[in-house]
């Protein structure tokens, strides 16, 4: 079996940047080597809103359907989505100070992509 190096970062909820906390909402996994880029994420609205009460939860799912158009590549994603993959990657963990945050970038290796991104979203998300 072929043993594949992958970056990823969590990506958080972060609705009070001035406070800095958050939760873990999802996970963006890049295989460079597969042209492999993939978004899984999952929003527990009761956790979130008995952390944030005052959040808006459909702005968050509507931010996490973006960076999943981003990945797949498609209208969603809007114009970083036309970028190559390791652009949209490059794209994806950026700094920014908006809800959605990228956490640090993390490597390993794997031999299916897929399910190690299933695997860090239950891992880190939940």
């Amino acid at each position: 079996m072929t043993r594949l190096s992958y970056q990823y970062v969590v990506i958080r909820c972060v609705p009070r940047v001035d406070r800095e906390e958050f939760l873990n909402v999802g996970v963006v996994l890049y295989c460079q080597a597969t042209d492999y880029l993939a978004v899984a994420w999952r929003v527990d609205r009761d956790r979130l809103s008995a952390t944030f009460p005052a959040l808006d939860m459909d702005a968050v799912c509507a931010a996490l359907d973006f960076v999943e158009g981003v990945c797949v590549g498609d209208e969603r994603g809007g114009e970083a989505a036309s970028a190559p993959i390791s652009q949209r990657f490059g794209f994806l963990k950026a700094p920014r100070s908006t809800v959605l945050q990228p956490g640090p970038v993390h490597g390993g290796v794997t031999t299916d992509p897929a399910r190690q991104l299933e695997h860090l979203l239950e891992k880190l998300v939940g």
